[in-house]
């Protein structure tokens, strides 16, 4: 007969109230999956009450905490996941375990999975598979990948890295992580955004949003500055975020002469984001690789897509995934200042409004969370014997 919404048990530390883009994915992911059908076993955070209250899901929270004394310190975290799922797996009738991450959560996936017989499905992120050195904690991971049934993917760097750690390809499955297209998009009111940083009229915007960390390659946005100026191109560079980079990005900004163009804006509201994408005219993250650290996709450019701004990106890691090279933006080599320069004055020039447009309908097309929700309801997961 008819076959209703299968029934999830899903693991994954990170979850809303928690900030970052997997918390986001799973929150948006999951509550058009299904209802209370699906079970998601958490940490317990601060304000997780008032999410878990409206969410449509059923959501479970564990006191996750590494305790030092024990070695390894994560292993209360690992055997409370598992108690908790495991409980859950014998009490209700669910068809498939997903799992966030493949540490802690694929291994606790996977031991849940095994014994109440249902298929796992693990999501890799990219980042995790290229910093965790090559010691047990990466030879655990491997094991939890390798043992899935199915490994999503966010994007085809991610993929690549996979396949080299010897996950079947087979059993991986591209999925791009999605943007909330009612809340970034075009046309939101900005004026008095650009007003509270003394931009005039005539004047460009620069914007970029993220961790101050090296690797996003701020400092070379710092860097084209004085360039663009001396081209006649009146611009400024709002930078949003918080980050280990600060003091740096203020001193090279003040050591080239442009510290009243760079204007460092630390955290602004949810409700404000989307309205400084409106705001400028470009966004821009030339990133590139640090010692194996790198961009596993670039959820931001997707969000400035989905504002209609073009976008700058590094070609190092994931962006090509997050952004089209010539139609929804420039990608160029992270590390070359007179590529990045380049690139600025194209954006700046008449190629960037279509650009935008292009990353608009791209966005809409292939980036709202029905489009995710919808390759996730899609997935072919093999019975298991």
């Amino acid at each position: 007969g008819l076959r209703m919404a299968l029934r999830y048990l899903v693991f994954t530390e990170l979850f809303l109230p928690t900030k970052g883009g997997t918390a986001v994915w799973f929150a948006e992911v999951y509550r058009r999956l299904g209802g209370k059908e699906i079970h998601i076993v958490t940490a317990d955070v601060p304000g997780a009450v008032a999410v878990d209250v409206t969410h449509p899901n059923t959501v479970h929270r564990v006191k996750l905490r590494r305790h030092w004394w024990l070695k390894p310190e994560s292993i209360a975290m690992y055997v409370k996941l598992f108690v908790t799922g495991l409980r859950l797996a014998l009490r209700h009738d669910f068809d498939v375990v997903h799992a966030g991450r493949a540490l802690p959560e694929g291994l606790v996936g996977w031991a849940v999975a095994r014994l109440v017989r249902l298929p796992l499905v693990i999501y890799a992120h990219g980042e995790e598979l290229t910093t965790w050195g090559r010691g047990g904690k990466y030879k655990v991971m491997r094991f939890a990948l390798r043992h899935a049934d199915r490994v999503i993917a966010n994007s085809e760097f991610t993929r690549d890295e996979l396949v080299k750690m010897d996950v079947r390809p087979e059993c991986i499955t591209l999925i791009y992580p999605g943007v909330d297209v009612e809340r970034f998009r075009p046309g939101l009111p900005c004026d008095d955004l650009k007003a509270g940083i003394g931009l005039q009229p005539g004047e460009k915007l620069i914007l970029s949003v993220g961790r101050l960390s090296r690797r996003k390659g701020f400092d070379m946005v710092v860097r084209s500055l004085p360039e663009l100026l001396r081209q006649g191109i009146n611009v400024r560079y709002a930078l949003i975020g918080i980050g280990e980079d600060r003091d740096y990005l203020i001193s090279l900004a003040r050591e080239l002469g442009v510290a009243n163009q760079v204007h460092l804006l630390g955290h602004v509201s949810p409700e404000d984001l989307p309205r400084w994408y409106n705001a400028c005219d470009v966004f821009a993250m030339p990133n590139r690789e640090i010692n194996g650290d790198t961009e596993g996709f670039g959820m931001v450019f997707i969000e400035a897509a989905a504002c209609s701004r073009p976008v700058l990106a590094g070609n190092a890691g994931g962006t090509g995934a997050a952004v089209v090279n010539g139609e929804t933006g420039l990608r160029v080599n992270g590390e070359c200042l007179a590529a990045i320069v380049d690139a600025f004055v194209r954006l700046l020039g008449g190629v960037g409004y279509s650009m935008g447009k292009n990353g608009y309908h791209r966005a809409l097309e292939s980036f709202a969370w029905e489009q995710v929700a919808d390759k996730t309801r899609g997935l072919r997961v093999p019975a298991v014997r």
